[in-house]
């Protein structure tokens, strides 16, 4: 079954998508990737969706959700282009959209208590008008309502397709926030943990960007960081963040660790003189600490880290990452045979597919939800939608 998965991360720099073919289910389950594609946003409309995050207007939040359905839309039929097929010879897309906010704790309602909530935005009905595939989209929502964090939802495509018989892997993510999730020796999704660390390239690429008067968007492959030194101070102070002392099920994001952080880095480094250097060097650090302190919440061995996510090309967080942990080997997803940055796009085909074929795609002991559920919304290609899915 061909589905497109897509995927736009906390960094909002552009949607990843990936088109897989996915037969069988539970351990029988096969992925393979067939094309792969990322369509970058211009700088102006990153920064709205980064702004919009922040402080956007409803009018701003409505019309960007419609916007962002045609970029991901766009994306879908590049990577079936690509893969000389046509729209027909695809099943299903899996869209996480774009995350605007996220709640995981709740804000208190008078007479009904904390209200968690999330939003994704990226209309599904403007994916599936434009490409004429049946989408699911809205994943996070139902395990939210369902008393979890709605967050990470990957670990099930962790778990599934980079188990090892023989060796148990912290997989890590190195997106916008950094996240791990623990497969155990076989992959058995009961004794599966996950969780967010902290803060990955959101950080980095928001201070570079701070820092070079919107000129440069990221350190490329650590490059500035890598002639730094790590600011031992500093690097205290961000390792005393509440957030890597809080026990799981966890999940954050620009809410946590965006603007106002950034803010308060800045001012920083001026008051005390450290380099450009230095403190992309300490932040670097900071992430691959971060990652380090998943092993306290850890039930088991780590015979292996296997590192995904953009971050993979900062070669000072990489770097770092292999000191922390030694002498435990880390490898990337490439060594397994996958795409580092495609992954999380691979992982929403995957929910897709267990959302349409009657399986649950929660792992309640990762998100802390009361029971396992069926994710997402369907929106339909049509009256016959049905007929281009597989039998359950």
């Amino acid at each position: 079954m061909h589905i497109v998965g897509l995927m736009s991360g906390t960094s909002g720099d552009g949607v990843d998508a990936a088109l897989t073919d996915i037969t069988g289910r539970d351990r029988s389950l096969k992925a393979r990737m067939l094309a792969a594609h990322t369509l970058a946003y211009p700088r102006s409309l990153q920064q709205r969706i980064l702004s919009a995050s922040v402080s956007g207007t409803v009018a701003e939040v409505c019309h960007l959700n419609a916007l962002l359905g045609e970029w991901f839309a766009n994306a879908a039929l590049h990577v079936i282009r690509q893969a000389n097929l046509q729209p027909s010879d695809v099943a299903l897309i899996g869209s996480h959209g774009q995350t605007l906010h996220h709640l995981p704790h709740g804000i208190h309602a008078p007479g009904v208590g904390a209200i968690r909530s999330t939003l994704q935005i990226a209309e599904p009905a403007v994916i599936a008008e434009r490409t004429g595939i049946t989408t699911v989209a809205n994943f996070r929502p139902r395990d939210i309502a369902a008393g979890g964090q709605g967050a990470p939802l990957a670990p099930v495509a962790h778990a599934l397709l980079l188990k090892h018989a023989r060796r148990a892997r912290l997989v890590v993510n190195l997106g916008g926030i950094s996240n791990v999730t623990y497969v155990p020796k076989g992959g058995h999704l009961s004794k599966v943990q996950a969780f967010d660390t902290g803060p990955a390239n959101m950080v980095l690429d928001s201070l570079m960007a701070r820092m070079t008067g919107g000129r440069s968007l990221m350190d490329r492959d650590g490059k500035l960081a890598l002639k730094g030194q790590v600011d031992s101070r500093l690097l205290g102070k961000l390792l005393a963040h509440p957030f890597l002392t809080k026990r799981p099920p966890k999940s954050t994001g620009r809410e946590v660790f965006g603007p106002d952080l950034i803010d308060e880095l800045i001012a920083t480094q001026q008051q005390r003189n450290i380099s450009m250097e230095d403190l992309l060097a300490t932040c670097s650090m900071w992430t691959a600490k971060a990652v380090g302190t998943a092993r306290r919440w850890i039930d088991g061995e780590i015979d292996e880290v296997v590192v995904g996510g953009g971050g993979i090309r900062n070669r000072a967080t990489m770097n770092y990452l292999a000191t922390v942990f030694a002498p435990i080997p880390v490898i990337t997803f490439e060594a397994l045979g996958w795409d580092s940055k495609a992954f999380e796009a691979v992982a929403f085909a995957l929910l897709a597919y267990h959302t349409v074929t009657g399986q649950c795609g929660n792992i309640p002991s990762v998100t802390g939800a009361n029971h396992p559920v069926l994710l997402g919304t369907i929106v339909p290609s049509g009256p016959r939608w049905r007929e281009s899915l597989p039998n359950r």
